[in-house]
């Protein structure tokens, strides 16, 4: 059963580091295409899970020509670009249009607390107006929790009178579900994604879009198969184990503990790098953390076998 294109499940991804806590272009073009042979819809480079505000703006663009470079089509790609600066947002939302990406996923600036709306959506007028390219498709970035400034929708609606062309989607990574479900049922053209699978199956069937998931690192078969069998009947006992794992990783820092994954997966030595101030799971609890994830994957396995 192939996946209805009408939902996604985008990866989060992570960024493999070296030794000496650089972005390792190669590993990151090389894991974005193993996470597409592994069953994802897209990639979202360079976001949260991606550690993109430890990385300055050279580094940014470095990896995504790497990744592009390596040979993945841009329109499985969507690039994370906002920063606290608007004119960096700008140079780096203009650099994936260079590359061919027109999707990028734009926090606002996030430094400055307490912001009005009519200068949040100063900030997004002024990257519009100046990017000088009518293909950028902008996902609006809400995760308040990070960037303690809340995108409302009163603010997606009035950005949506603007441009109604450009403004193409919403990530939504509140946790709240009530606010999930009020932006699909509100916006019912733009595409709006739940920022963890929690969500998945009741975003879909809520008309939304599917999620933006940093678990999906490591789940992405699992949610692929959530995708092809949304509306079947065994639906909703794979969101429920889908969502185990995602509760399993979330005990530990998941930045820490998806690096730590992937480290036991593929036996690279290099996932455990994170650039300060994020720090690598201590030896016990990534053995924890490993040992509930695999034995979360057993479990699934037995029961396909009984």
């Amino acid at each position: 059963m192939s996946q209805d294109p009408s939902f996604s499940v985008l990866t989060a991804s992570l960024t493999p580091l070296d030794h000496n806590l650089n972005i390792d272009c190669d590993h990151l073009a090389s894991h974005a295409q193993w996470l597409l042979s592994q069953g994802a819809s897209g990639i979202v480079l360079l976001g949260t899970t991606g550690e993109a505000n430890s990385f300055n703006i050279s580094e940014r663009k470095r990896a995504l020509e790497a990744v592009v470079h390596s040979g993945i089509r841009p329109d499985k790609l969507i690039v994370g670009t906002g920063c606290s600066a608007l004119t960096d947002t700008l140079n780096l939302t203009k650099h994936a249009l260079d590359i061919g990406i027109c999707r990028v996923l734009v926090m606002p600036p996030f430094y400055y607390k307490n912001v009005s709306e009519d200068g949040l959506y100063a900030s997004y007028d002024y990257l519009l107006q100046h990017v000088g390219n009518s293909e950028i498709r902008l996902y609006l970035y809400h995760f308040p929790k990070m960037s303690a400034i809340p995108i409302t929708s009163v603010l997606v609606e009035r950005l949506l009178r603007s441009y109604p062309d450009q403004i193409a989607g919403f990530k939504d990574s509140s946790g709240d579900w009530t606010n999930i479900s009020m932006m699909v049922q509100q916006f019912p053209g733009l595409q709006v994604f739940a920022g963890s699978e929690q969500f998945l199956l009741d975003t879909i069937r809520a008309g939304g879009a599917g999620c933006i998931s940093a678990t999906a690192n490591v789940t992405s078969r699992l949610a692929a198969e959530v995708l092809s069998k949304w509306n079947a009947p065994e639906a909703e006992a794979l969101q429920r184990h889908l969502y185990q794992i995602r509760k399993a990783v979330e005990r530990w820092p998941m930045i820490a503990a998806l690096k730590a994954l992937l480290q036991d997966l593929t036996g690279h030595p290099h996932w455990k790098n994170l650039r300060p101030p994020l720090k690598a799971l201590n030896v016990t609890d990534a053995h924890r953390c490993i040992h509930s994830y695999k034995g979360l994957l057993e479990s699934r396995q037995t029961s396909n076998d009984q």
